[in-house]
Parts: structure tokens; C-alpha cells; sequence
């Protein structure tokens, strides 16, 4: 999960105390404009050190703890049925580290791959909820299930919701990659969802608000020292030339599932049996 997406995505407008999403067509056209070439160049002189990974005694880095709630599709590790695309994804990932040093570009654990619908609360807010509310997480747990079923029961036409991954993205700390609906009606029914999460009263009494405009992503990894990296001219090329290679023949990614899911920092997303979970 990436929330750097958010600085290659601010605008204006709001909807009920919550930003407005994107059009389909905009959508489409930002996130076109995002995995380019140019878009890469004019950001990676912009990129800082990621505060989600430190420095670990015998080289390299290690996550830092980053506890919050998010809703996204299972990672990899728990959805098998979706490793055509997500090999796709690790190959771009694992020609991204042979390439660039280790120090620079921290790579996630391939298994914690997954697609996110919408984050709901981390780090300093996170734990400013859990002092506020004693049964906060009970309470999440609660209205989380309550917007789930509500939709579950409102989705009475089937339809595939299928994504496309589309190129890579340099966010401010990370390097993504972003995904595309492969028709308008997959991207209506995710941006329903983050709707209903965003607007739901309760979940914004319990102090979770949409911060960000929604860009489909995979993260691959973070950026650390930025000093063994130098050669970011070339970069925005390598980088084109990697997704292009990694991800044409890549198959779409199926979202016909998303959970509450729970981490402790951005390598592991775990649940427990009774998270809700709605079936797209």
C-alpha cells in the first residue's frame, strides 16, 4: 500500500466532507499521464526518503512500524488465482532491484501484493484512535461489515471488475504500479465502494476521512538513501522500458473480492475470520 499516490493526485472539490473522485475519462487520462516517461522525470528529482523503512545493522533496510486499517483485495499470498498478473509484477520489481542499489530502492515482500480500494486510518491517527475510543477496532470491525452488506445486497447485476496494470509511477517515497479499469463499469463500481466508506458518518466520527484521489497501485517498493542514486536522468527511461517489457502481456487483475485488512507496517497484511469481506 502506497500513500504517496496522494502527491501525484491533488485537486480541488469535495462531496459531502469527502473529495470527489475522479471521472472515468479523467481517471483514465491521469493515470496515462502518470506511468509516462515525462511524468517519471519531472518527479524523481522531487523524491525523499520513505520514514516507512530504516536503516538495519548489517545493511539494507528494515520496516518500520505503521499500524493502520485498510480495505484492498487479498494479497497474493492468500489469492493465488491472481498470480499471472502479480508475477508480472515481481519480474518489473526484481529487474527494478538488479538495477538500482539496494540502499536506494526497498523492495516489499512480493507475497504482500495486493490492490488497494481505500486506507482508513494509520500511523499517528491510528493510535490517537485506539486512545480515543477503547473498542475502536470493535467499532471499525462493526461499520466496516454494516457499508459491506449494505452494498452486497445492492449489487444485483454480476459484472467482472477487472483491472489492467498500465506502467509504473514515481510517487514522492515509492515506485508503484498503476492499473487502469478495463471498462467504465469496473471503475464505477470501485469508486461506489470508496463512496460508502467515505461518507458513512460513523467511520467519520471514528476519525477515518478520504485524504486521497483514488490511483489504482501495486506497490513494488520504497526509496531510501537517496545519495546512492545519482543517475536519475536515465532513470525515468529504465524504468519505462522495464513496465513495458514486464507488463504487455501481463493478464488483468480480477477484483471480485475486498477485505478489511490489518498491518503493522507495509510488508504484511494480515485479517482475522471475523473481518468482513464483500464480494464484488
Amino acid at each position: 500500500m502506497s500513500r504517496e499516490i496522494a502527491h501525484n493526485a491533488v485537486r480541488e472539490g469535495f462531496w459531502e466532507n469527502s473529495i470527489l473522485d475522479d471521472t472515468y475519462q479523467i481517471y483514465l487520462d491521469r493515470v496515462t499521464n502518470l506511468v509516462g516517461t515525462e511524468s517519471q522525470a519531472k518527479t524523481l528529482p522531487h523524491i525523499v526518503e520513505s520514514p516507512k523503512f530504516a536503516p538495519h545493522p548489517e545493511g539494507g533496510r528494515q520496516a518500520k512500524p505503521f499500524p493502520g486499517y485498510s480495505v484492498i483485495t487479498p494479497p497474493w499470498r492468500d489469492s493465488p488465482s491472481d498470480s499471472g498478473v502479480y508475477e508480472a509484477v515481481r519480474a518489473c520489481q526484481k529487474r527494478l532491484s538488479d538495477r538500482l542499489d539496494g540502499d536506494f530502492f526497498v523492495p516489499v515482500p512480493s507475497e504482500s501484493f495486493h490492490f488497494t480500494v481505500a486506507d482508513l486510518i494509520w500511523d499517528s491517527a491510528y493510535r490517537d484512535a485506539l486512545d480515543q475510543f477503547p473498542d475502536f477496532e470493535e467499532r471499525l470491525r462493526c461499520c466496516i461489515g454494516d457499508i459491506f452488506q449494505q452494498m452486497q445486497d445492492s449489487l444485483v447485476a454480476a459484472h467482472p471488475v477487472r483491472w489492467k496494470v498500465v506502467g509504473l509511477a514515481v510517487m514522492t517515497r515509492a515506485i508503484a504500479a498503476c492499473l487502469v479499469p478495463l471498462d467504465e463499469a469496473s471503475y464505477d463500481r470501485i469508486v461506489r465502494l470508496r463512496r460508502a466508506l467515505y461518507q458513512n458518518s460513523d467511520l467519520m466520527r471514528l476519525g477515518i476521512e478520504q485524504q486521497y484521489y483514488f490511483t489504482g497501485h501495486v506497490t513494488l517498493g520504497y526509496f531510501g538513501n537517496l545519495q546512492s542514486e545519482s543517475d536519475r536522468a536515465e532513470l525515468a527511461q529504465f524504468l519505462t522500458q522495464a513496465a513495458n517489457e514486464t507488463f504487455q502481456d501481463a493478464p488483468p487483475l480480477h477484483v471480485n473480492r475486498v477485505e478489511l485488512r490489518k498491518f503493522e507496517d507495509m510488508t504484511r497484511y494480515d485479517r482475522s475470520p471475523n473481518f468482513p469481506v464483500l464480494t464484488l
